[in-house]
């Protein structure tokens, strides 16, 4: 009986696997947009950008795409949102119910996968697994990149975690790193920024002020999301997404101002 499949080497499949991300990892040392953190602000920024264009880098710590945009709240899979970000859902085609006046309900796994597969089709290139160590910064004080090396290497004993990072240049960086706001951090131990830090929670103004708020940090460097509530000192807003999907969007504007290429 012929075997149902094409014939084709374990060799021939590795190859395959080396040689495409390598090829891609060249063609994006340098781009036009930097996002770190795969999160639903990043998410949308990513799609944004590319979408006008851009040549967009998309950066991961974990092995997946979405962050808390997968699960919602206390580990059940329902996202919440208030109008006017149900016009995302529309947008996306995700189905959504009508709680009350302005405020909505999904399934977490269905929007996320949906916005994943949106950003990607935009053109994006993803790398996950990976984590910044550093900025890259010009003499004139502006960030023109991130320092990166694979995350599993941090977990890697200290005697034997001699793994040089490399560095990818761009136009700008977004951090959508959420609460930690690691990129801005970094870019705080560099300059003498100063975050502020999370605030108590209230999701009716934290919505607003993030969306508000969201913009450039540095010249070259962006917030959006959590990393914005981090960075100003704003109220964390908790397990509804309205805030991240308009943040994001709002930044990938100001961003596409900036460059003014698309």
């Amino acid at each position: 009986m012929a075997p149902t499949f094409s014939d084709v080497s374990d060799a021939d499949i590795s190859k395959a696997i080396v040689e495409r991300s390598s090829r891609q990892i060249a063609d994006h040392v340098k781009s036009d947009c930097v996002i770190v953190g795969s999160g639903p602000s990043g998410l949308v920024a990513a799609r944004e950008l590319g979408r006008s264009g851009y040549k967009v880098v998309l950066l991961e710590r974990n092995n997946y795409l979405g962050g808390g945009f997968w699960i919602g709240g206390f580990l059940m899979n329902t996202l919440t949102f208030r109008a006017p970000a149900n016009v995302f859902l529309d947008e996306l085609k995700v189905p959504y119910e009508t709680v009350k006046k302005g405020l909505f309900t999904t399934d977490g796994p269905l929007a996320c996968s949906k916005l994943i597969a949106s950003a990607c089709e935009s053109g994006i290139f993803v790398m996950n697994l990976v984590s910044v160590h550093d900025i890259v910064m010009r003499e004139d004080g502006r960030v023109s990149g991130v320092v990166v090396n694979w995350t599993p290497v941090s977990s890697m004993p200290r005697n034997i975690t001699c793994v040089d990072p490399i560095s990818l240049e761009s136009m700008v960086v977004i951090d959508a790193t959420g609460h930690e706001a690691s990129v801005a951090t970094i870019a705080m131990n560099k300059t003498g920024l100063r975050l502020k830090g999370e605030g108590p929670m209230c999701a009716q103004r934290s919505e607003d002020a993030v969306v508000k708020m969201t913009g450039k940090v540095l010249p070259g460097l962006y917030a959006t999301g959590m990393s914005v509530a981090a960075i100003h000192g704003l109220p964390r807003m908790g397990p509804t997404f309205g805030g991240m999907l308009m943040s994001g969007k709002r930044c990938a504007d100001l961003v596409k101002k900036e460059l003014g290429k698309a």
